[in-house]
């Protein structure tokens, strides 16, 4: 599994933080971790919680990854940019707990975590407690046991609503804001990892267009 990490601005600085605890838990699974910034404070190309969102969605949409780590001060931000999309499935997680069932009941494809809010000694071992959670299983188990069944009925109910209600990416991108789609979609590892990993012709088309 491709999985992508993002910060937005506030919480740049504690990207590497991130990172270390989310490589320290899934490589040794057989996961794969890309870093698409911010890649600290510093970091010249500087994303919103909007911005996380629509980076989000295209590397979801393209399949350029396959799950997305994102998040912001509250996290609620980064959860409600990225469910503003097609496709995309976040989950707003708080604790280990969270994560396991959203894998398991709710079978989503990203997370937005609060950086900032009960974020103190520790928090590198409250990360890695809530990705051990996230990724111990396949997505979609279902918990309770006896709630398998109707758990993933709905799971496919809602893609189906989702296919209904949002239309596709690659119109999204040409119909937002140039700018703001440019800002998101600047950083130095989006270049470096986007295009080895796109798998949607068309979505690529529409970054490059936007990239000029």
């Amino acid at each position: 599994m491709k999985i992508a990490l993002i910060n937005e601005n506030s919480q740049a600085a504690k990207n590497e933080l991130i990172c270390n605890a989310l490589k320290k838990v899934v490589e040794p699974i057989g996961h794969e971790v890309f870093n698409y910034g911010m890649l600290g404070a510093e970091d010249p190309n500087s994303l919103t919680y909007v911005q996380n969102g629509i980076l989000a969605a295209t590397l979801l949409n393209s399949g350029a990854a396959d799950f997305v780590i994102t998040g912001c001060g509250t996290g609620e931000g980064a959860m409600l940019a990225c469910n503003s999309f097609p496709k995309v499935l976040c989950g707003h997680i708080q604790s280990p707990l969270d994560a396991y069932l959203f894998s398991q009941v709710n079978d989503g494809n990203c997370v937005a975590l609060p950086f900032a809010e009960n974020f103190g000694w520790g928090g590198e071992l409250k990360l890695e407690y809530i990705f051990e959670k996230l990724f111990c299983a396949p997505g979609g188990g279902g918990y309770p046991p006896e709630r398998v069944v109707p758990e993933q009925r709905n799971k496919k109910i809602l893609d189906k609503v989702k296919e209904v209600t949002h239309t596709d990416m690659v119109t999204i991108l040409k119909n937002l804001d140039r700018d703001l789609v440019k800002g998101a979609l600047s950083g130095a590892p989006f270049k470096e990892y986007f295009l080895a990993n796109c798998k949607d012709d068309a979505i690529k088309a529409a970054v490059e267009e936007v990239l000029q």
